[in-house]
């Protein structure tokens, strides 16, 4: 037996029905890429003029062809994301993979994302693109743009300017507030240092403007070895020593002015979360030394948070 990279669920080949299915109704099974992972950052490199999606990680464009069973790259038009593994740093895809579903455990909204097996059998991380429905394109601003700043300037801000623009541009601020509190709470428990400005979005679907479903959450604490900081956009200033002070009675009472009540049952989900997110990295695709320091990590995060440690 093997895990589905899509699901987590034990299956009998690579990836399970449902895990098939989550990709397409009509799928019975999945091709590797035809591409190796130094393939991945070559194609990367060469269609990047092409396409719209930009980053400091290699990525790709694709589409689903359910008729010959696989994903094919595309320089316009894709509906999936890939981000191949990274010469520079280990195991990311897989890292991202688990952080995104840690994410969905607490609570998060998150789009269809998983690993897929590649022609060398390195794994590519994929994600759906939440910003078309059928041949229709959806508007989404990312904060950058909504704060006048550029892929240069995506960390001049603060975690208070991101809540501005919640009160400013979304239909309902509140209930976006709550969101925001909640993913900037557990970017924090995960090690996600590189929340900046573009990492945030706001859609407009049915007349309603809200945060768009996260994405580009990543445990970076354990990729960078000497990472000197806990958050990219500073609360109250700060951007290390970060603990329910400043996250909680500051951010959350405070700046967000959340509902004790709110904040209390929020807090209560995510203490609550530590056995579910064990077994997410137990059967997760990270290499076991990478899981224990993720483990240790949270373990830490949720001393700072909870004012007492809960071993994973």
């Amino acid at each position: 037996m093997s895990i589905c990279p899509i699901t987590y669920e034990a299956c009998e080949g690579k990836y399970s029905p449902q895990g098939l299915q989550k990709l397409s109704p009509s799928l019975r099974q999945l091709n590797d890429l035809p591409y190796t992972a130094a393939d991945q950052v070559f194609e990367a490199a060469a269609r990047a003029p092409k396409m719209s999606i930009q980053g400091v990680q290699p990525k790709l464009s694709a589409i689903l062809n359910t008729r010959k069973n696989g994903f094919e790259l595309v320089d316009t038009g894709g509906r999936y994301i890939f981000k191949p593994q990274n010469p520079l740093y280990r195991h990311l895809p897989e890292n991202e993979d688990l952080s995104m579903r840690l994410a969905a455990a607490a609570g998060i909204t998150v789009p269809l994302h998983g690993l897929v097996y590649s022609k060398d059998g390195s794994m590519t991380y994929f994600i759906r693109r939440f910003d078309r429905a059928g041949k229709k394109k959806i508007a989404v601003e990312d904060f950058a743009q909504l704060l006048g700043l550029s892929r240069d300037t995506k960390y001049d801000a603060s975690m208070e300017k991101v809540a501005q623009a919640i009160d400013q541009y979304c239909t309902f601020p509140a209930v976006e507030k709550i969101k925001l509190f909640r993913l900037t709470l557990v970017n924090f428990l995960i090690g996600n240092e590189d929340m900046h400005v573009k990492n945030f979005s706001l859609m407009t679907r049915d007349g309603k403007v809200a945060l768009t479903p996260a994405y580009d959450i990543i445990n970076t604490s354990i990729v960078l070895a000497e990472a000197t900081e806990e958050i990219a956009l500073p609360i109250k200033g700060e951007k290390r020593k970060l603990g329910s002070e400043i996250l909680v009675d500051y951010f959350g009472r405070i700046r967000l002015g959340l509902n004790p009540k709110i904040i209390s049952s929020l807090l209560n989900d995510l203490k609550g979360l530590a056995s579910d997110w064990d077994k997410l990295i137990g059967v997760s695709f990270l290499p076991d030394e990478m899981k224990r320091k993720y483990r240790l990590l949270i373990e830490t995060k949720r001393k700072s948070l909870f004012g007492c440690q809960q071993a994973l």
